[in-house]
């Protein structure tokens, strides 16, 4: 007879709340082991005891038909001698520290939960809270690990007879799923029901949705007015808006849709996905705000899917917020922010732990990049190649997002947004004391940058704790390197509209020779001046001034701003490639101004349309003036400006392709905000990978701002390490 051994498996990574202990339960049993399973502080834990050939198909098996939702990070296998198990158990949680156990992002309504919803027989038929250990809400409940019902917002909602059973059986998909519940028992919709807040979409009113991680702000995307008056009360007055479809085949009829892109709209994240619209007539022209691409999501909650079918119409769905400030999540503050906006609410009373937004992803080289990381993706880790100490990284001014390192995996939170209103402050200081409760962190050492304005810097700098302030663009590029496992000397690309430079400039047209975390500035874009600083961020005018007046002479632009020039006054010196964009789009007439971050630049690239061409500028070593000389010569003879747009783009990765060859390096790093340029992105990879360079761009992590946290982890665990 065969001697029994026993096995012990450790898993770290989002293993809670995905169905893992019932797939062990289930695999156990099948192959007639003995032990137990149970969910830890640090993630799954179980033992299987039995003859060494069933152990290892245990094994096998176990990584092989894991949970789809899971994400598993780490594995640990020991042998054991046999202790004489008698059955297979599912043990209760163990609450030992420290907390090390990934937190799953909140999951779009999986199929069966679907069918359910649907379905006029079932008891569950038109609850706008159903859900399974494949889906429904994880990040926005959670409130201390392990992963279990009293740590949730659902603690409050004692489940019936029914709900309990299927909570406690192992071979029910709703075993351990800890929101479970049903209209006896669970959450309920209050006020206004869902038939009338979809007679008032109809109706061209706008209604306030609280959705899983906070409020939304929906209204007709057919009706011009509703769009306008939903504009106008937001203080939204050109950014385009996402939308939310019913199924795929209302996103089919307005959309371009790869096979790609549907795998992203139909993913348990269920993102907005940007699309290109295929023509048809419907969608309101207010909705896009003269993007050539809509930003589509399909529903991610059973209230969405329930209100979508009612009110038969694609719906406008944004942010519950005026512009520039947090989403709102709790009731009371939500009708006392969005009451100016919204004609009526939609809410319901499952408390929200904390809010998350919606992410925003599109495809660029064929793959997805993560433009707003929230909903669906946070806050999974990032998984770095060197372990790092303790950090607390509190990201930049604009996409804040904060992060926290233990070991070799980095902890980002949601979008947080742009730290200018106090509520924002107040979300990123609350960021940062979740993230800190939810995993027992203590910081070692804070990460800032080194701008001295930005919020999160002072934050830093009063918090009490050890400071390591690190460069924006060198962050940048360190986050890319970092989510790609890039070893070796590198070349980082880093480009943006602005960051704090070592030498007290204005930055944002870098190159980077880097080694083990080594940073030589080895290019970077002739300097500039930004007329009247900020206002220079607002006005491509101001920025093209700056270009005109060196090219043509002081003359030709308008005395005050002359006057400026020659002073030195509130006119930074700047290296930036996003104001450079500005510059190039206000003289080629294409966009004057930026009534949101990045809108010139984006018009810029749109503007290039179908346009296909090799044609390009001279920017000699970042020179910009022969450029700014052809542009202007172009315009004398009238070209048109979606071949001036081309001839730009071809520049600037002419440029990025001449210094990677003279670096003598095989790897490239592209990252900020500039990178969330298709065409630049797509162009620039296939000329070096034709050269035989190795490309990186973002896959886990933003290119823009949302992204640096990583980045200043990394170089501020190293710098602590060096």
């Amino acid at each position: 007879m065969t001697q029994k051994q026993r096995l012990r498996i450790q898993l770290s990574g989002a293993v809670q709340g995905v169905g893992f202990r019932p797939r062990v339960y289930r695999l156990a049993t099948e192959l007639d082991l003995k032990g137990w399973v149970l969910n830890s502080t640090a993630g799954l834990a179980l033992e299987v005891e039995g003859p060494p050939a069933k152990l290892e198909e245990f094994a096998t098996r176990l990584e092989r038909e894991q949970p789809a939702a899971a994400v598993v990070l780490g594995r640990r296998r020991l042998r054991l001698a046999a202790v004489g198990y008698t059955q297979f158990q599912i043990r209760p949680s163990s609450g030992t520290r420290p907390k090390t156990a990934a937190i799953l992002p909140d999951l779009a309504t999986c199929a069966e939960c679907r069918r359910e919803l649907l379905d006029p027989t079932d008891r569950r038929f038109g609850y706008a809270f159903t859900n399974c250990t494949n889906c429904g809400p994880r990040y926005t409940i959670v409130e201390d690990l392990p992963y279990d019902r009293p740590n949730t917002t659902l603690r409050g909602f004692a489940m019936c007879p029914e709900c309990l059973s299927e909570y406690t059986d192992p071979r029910n998909r709703r075993f351990h799923a800890q929101p479970n519940a049903c209209p006896r028992c669970g959450p309920c919709i209050e006020s206004a029901g869902i038939e009338s807040a979809a007679r008032a979409l109809r109706e061209g009113r706008i209604v306030a949705l609280k959705g899983m991680g906070g409020f939304q702000l929906l209204a007709d995307a057919t009706q011009i007015e509703a769009v306008a008056r939903l504009r106008e009360r937001k203080a939204r007055e050109q950014k385009p808006f996402g939308m939310m479809m019913r199924d795929i085949e209302t996103v089919r009829r307005f959309c371009h849709v790869s096979p790609a892109d549907q795998e992203l709209l139909e993913s348990r994240a269920a993102p907005i996905v940007l699309l290109k619209p295929n023509g048809t007539p419907g969608i309101a022209p207010n909705v896009a705000g003269g993007s050539p691409y809509y930003g589509v999501m399909l529903p991610c909650s059973p209230l969405h899917h329930l209100l979508l079918r009612e009110c038969g119409l694609p719906l406008v769905a944004t942010s519950g917020n005026r512009s520039d400030e947090t989403i709102a999540f709790e009731d009371q503050e939500a009708r006392e922010r969005l009451g100016g906006i919204a004609d009526g609410f939609l809410t319901h009373n499952r408390p929200i732990a904390r809010p998350c937004d919606d992410s925003v992803v599109r495809l660029t080289r064929g793959r997805e990049t993560i433009l707003r990381r929230a909903r669906g993706y946070a806050p999974l880790p990032v998984r770095v190649t060197k372990s790092l100490p303790a950090v607390l990284a509190v990201g930049g001014h604009l996409k804040n997002t904060v992060a926290i390192a233990r070991g070799t995996e980095v902890y980002l939170s949601q979008h947080i947004g742009d730290l200018e209103a106090i509520e924002a402050r107040q979300a990123f200081e609350r960021a940062i004391a979740d993230l800190c409760r939810l995993y027992d962190f203590t910081p070692e050492l804070v990460a800032c940058d080194l701008h001295p304005d930005y919020a999160s810097t002072q934050w830093a700098q009063r918090c009490g704790m050890p400071v390591i302030r690190v460069q924006h663009h060198q962050a940048h590029v360190a986050a890319c390197a970092a989510e790609n496992g890039v070893e070796g000397p590198y070349l980082g690309v880093a480009w943006d509209g602005s960051g704090y430079g070592t030498d007290g400039t204005v930055w944002g047209g870098e190159f980077f020779l880097v080694e083990q975390n080594r940073f030589e500035r080895v290019a970077h874009l002739r300097p500039f001046r930004l007329i009247g600083s900020q206002a220079a961020v607002r006005e491509g005018c101001r920025v093209a001034a700056a270009f005109l007046g060196e090219v043509l002479g002081a003359a030709e632009i308008e005395p005050a701003w002359r006057r400026m020039l020659e002073r030195g006054i509130h006119s930074p010196w700047t290296t930036s490639v996003g104001r450079l964009f500005d510059g190039v789009a206000s003289i080629a007439g294409v966009a004057q101004r930026n009534c949101f971050e990045g809108q010139a630049a984006m018009a810029l690239e749109w503007a290039i349309g179908p346009v296909v061409t090799d044609e390009t500028y001279p920017l000699p070593d970042g020179d910009w003036e022969p450029l700014i000389r052809e542009v202007l010569a172009d315009l004398r003879n009238r070209a048109p400006a979606a071949l001036i747009a081309a001839r730009f783009h071809n520049a600037l990765v002419d440029w990025i392709v001449s210094v990677a060859e003279h670096s003598g390096v095989r790897q490239v790093a592209l990252s900020g905000g500039v990178f969330q340029n298709r065409y630049l992105v797509e162009r620039a990879a296939a000329r070096l990978e034709a050269r035989g360079l190795t490309v990186y761009t973002h896959r886990q992590v933003p290119p823009n701002d949302g992204g640096i946290a990583l980045g200043q982890a990394v170089l501020a665990g190293a710098s602590l390490c060096a």
